[in-house]
């Protein structure tokens, strides 16, 4: 079980903090996304990061 909420945790990370880059603007690819410099897929993406390093913390200190 500890694997598994480590990997889901970075998995998590990854696609939030690709998501906050996208809607912050800094990162514009793919050219054709939806979420390119929209402000609520910053919040969305902070969210899921935040939510991804919960679950990576978890499944490090489990036993």
């Amino acid at each position: 079980m500890r694997f598994v909420l480590m990997v889901f945790g970075v998995a998590l990370m990854l696609s939030g903090g690709l998501w906050a880059l996208q809607g912050l603007g800094l990162v514009m690819w793919p050219a054709e996304s939806f979420m390119l410099a929209e402000r609520q897929w910053a919040l969305y993406g902070a969210i899921t990061f935040l939510i991804g390093a919960l679950l990576f913390w978890r499944g490090s200190r489990r036993r």
